[in-house]
């Protein structure tokens, strides 16, 4: 890259994909692909796991968890390229502009109208079995300590993550790193206990995604709101990072706002899942 190209960008940072495309689309990334690659990554890796445990299947097991695995690193490694060059590299160096802002919270809100799109797909299908002959198999202990434990967990993630926004807006700096690690700690264990709970179902009572209509519904709604808490997750440690850099203020705060935003809706999931999939299906048994 030459130097005229980079003081044209006016920064030292070197944007993938720049060198491949004409002068004048120097902001062009091939970051979004390689996230874009990741993600779809997993959803092969979620078919190969249901294909390979057939009875009849010619699938390696493992290829499976590599997939994942695989998916999992790649779609990381994108969403840090694409987040770290798009808004990290010259945060200070911009001005404060309220219309991008704006523009940025109402893409945060256009997206997550597609996930619940997303999650209406797979509840109406639950919805769908649910209006036939109920229980269409046994069903393990569904609401037991371990959900209600986890539901707290979650819950108090979304407090945390209040207070720190609050506190980075009073540029009470202390508090939101402090809130903002809390809050990405409780998602941790949040998942961790979800793993914990699929480890008891699958091993203890043989209740697996195999295990008739309801238990592809358990897990296809269970597992896609793991999955976007895991990405919720990543979101919240990288403005961790952010913030223990040193960077948000008062005024330039707007991804912790879109971050937020993204956490309180996948709290607002999970309670409908407890109340519909969880308790729903004890009590209709």
């Amino acid at each position: 890259m030459s130097t005229d190209h980079g003081d044209d960008h006016g920064h030292g940072h070197h944007l993938p994909a720049v060198e491949d495309w004409p002068r004048g689309f120097g902001e062009a990334s091939w970051w979004p692909f390689i996230t874009a690659l990741g993600g779809a990554g997993i959803y092969a890796a979620a078919a190969l796991f249901i294909v390979a445990g057939g009875s009849e299947s010619t699938i390696n097991p493992m290829f499976a968890p590599l997939a994942a695995a695989a998916s999992v690193g790649t779609f990381l490694l994108g969403l840090y390229g694409w987040l770290y060059h798009a808004f990290v590299a010259e945060f200070w160096s911009r001005g404060t502009n309220e219309t991008g802002a704006n523009a940025l919270r109402w893409g945060m809100i256009a997206f997550l109208g597609s996930e619940l799109a997303t999650f209406g797909a797979v509840f109406t299908y639950y919805f769908f079995i649910r209006a036939g002959t109920w229980p269409p198999q046994e069903l393990p202990h569904l609401t037991g300590s371990l959900v209600i434990i986890n539901t707290a967990i979650l819950v108090a993630s979304s407090l945390t993550l209040h207070w720190a926004h609050v506190a980075i807006r009073k540029n009470d700096r202390r508090k939101f790193v402090l809130g903002l690690l809390a809050t990405l700690l409780l998602g941790i264990v949040f998942i961790g206990g979800q793993v914990y709970e699929y480890y008891e179902f699958i091993v203890h009572t043989e209740f697996t995604v195999t295990s008739g209509v309801f238990g592809s519904a358990f897990y296809g709604l269970t597992g896609l709101h793991g999955l976007h808490v895991s990405l919720g997750g990543a979101l919240l440690a990288i403005v961790t990072i952010r913030a223990l850099a040193g960077q948000y203020s008062a005024e330039r705060h707007v991804s912790v706002s879109t971050v937020s935003m993204y956490w309180h809706f996948v709290d607002v999931v999970w309670i409908f899942l407890v109340v519909v999939l969880y308790a729903g299906a004890s009590l209709g048994a």
